[in-house]
């Protein structure tokens, strides 16, 4: 070993979904939205002033925090924006998880989280989800560091109800809890309703799913002011101008077109039942979904053999190699037609 090679930070990096890209493909592996952004990104993108690129964006997002603390009706206070959620959880992880204790999140759950945890030397423990993927709120009761975790759950798309989110509040108030909710927008009701009662929590949310705009990397995190300032200092400690022009113009769009956003969630919810339906009528079973994926597996046809027939046809599904859930597939809410050639590729394979 070289003299300085011991001084490298050594960590397992998270592994992202296959980003192929092949004529007529069906992309079926990364939860993106299979529909364009509301119209009116288009436009913005048409008549976009170059000569603002010359020009650094503004550090505070302004226009963006505004147009999000308008629409949750919140404070601009209470608004955070990120480069994706991705950025906005490494972020609040920095700020946040300080403590000797170790902080809690389950064990079948966003793969980011043990990857940030290792990074910043957060010492951390899972708690197993039950059998059914739900969380066990008494898990969350023992001294800890701060507690994260996603609703809808990533990969398995189980949504918890508000009273189980209420539970894990109640037995920690000396530190910060975060609901990733990144597919909160295709599930139930937001736990952004507890914020008026609960000081410690954070939600954080993403552009990349019910918007549409997972190319443009935006997230966003609301919680009480005290929260989102200790946040923007350790953003600014490194990175003022994290969000670009055109992300922050184009932001600021989506989120003005309602109707166009609660169409496309809609019309993305009722493929889904579909395809709950077509998943049972093969002998899948699965979690009730609350995301924009189906988390199925089958007794009869193990799913690394299926993840990999399915890919040699250029359908793309996402596979974990992992514990209790190597057995499983991740199948992403596509349109109707991609939802179509699924299921008559799937009924053909179990056929032969």
């Amino acid at each position: 070993m070289k003299a300085w090679q011991d001084k490298i930070r050594s960590v397992v990096p998270y592994t992202p979904g296959e980003q192929p890209n092949r004529p007529n493909m069906i992309k079926l592996n990364t939860n993106e939205n299979p529909y364009p952004p509301a119209p009116g990104v288009r436009d913005v993108l048409d008549h976009f002033d170059e000569d603002r690129l010359r020009l650094y964006p503004d550090p505070t997002a302004g226009t963006l925090v505004g147009a999000l603390a308008d629409y949750y009706h919140v404070g601009k206070d209470q608004v955070f924006t990120g480069v994706g959620s991705d950025d906005v959880l490494a972020i609040a992880f920095m700020t946040f998880f300080n403590s000797d204790k170790p902080i809690f999140f389950p064990d079948i759950t966003y793969s980011f989280y043990p990857v940030w945890a290792d990074l910043f030397k957060v010492p951390y423990e899972t708690k197993p989800l039950k059998e059914d993927f739900s969380i066990c709120p008494q898990d969350y009761y023992p001294a800890n560091g701060g507690v994260i975790f996603p609703n809808p759950n990533a990969p398995t798309s189980h949504y918890e109800d508000l009273s189980v989110i209420r539970e894990i509040l109640d037995h920690n108030q000396d530190v910060i809890v975060i609901v990733d909710e990144a597919y909160i927008d295709f599930a139930g009701e937001s736990a952004l309703s507890l914020l008026d009662d609960y000081e410690n929590l954070l939600i954080v949310q993403t552009f990349s799913k019910s918007r549409s705009m997972a190319g443009m990397r935006i997230g966003y995190a609301i919680g009480h002011p005290e929260l989102i300032k200790a946040m923007n200092d350790v953003k600014y400690s490194f990175n003022s101008y994290t969000m670009s022009q055109t992300a922050l113009a184009l932001g600021v769009e989506a989120v003005r077109d309602d109707v166009y956003f609660k169409a496309c969630t809609a019309k993305i919810r009722a493929t889904r039942e579909k395809a709950k339906q077509a998943f049972t009528d093969l002998g899948f079973t699965y979690p009730e979904p609350g995301a924009n994926f189906i988390f199925v597996t089958h007794p009869d046809y193990p799913a690394k053999e299926l993840f990999a027939a399915l890919r040699e046809k250029d359908i793309y599904v996402r596979y974990f190699d992992k514990p209790r859930i190597n057995n499983y597939l991740r199948v992403t809410i596509g349109t109707d037609e991609q939802m179509e050639a699924l299921f008559a590729f799937l009924k053909e394979y179990m056929n032969r």
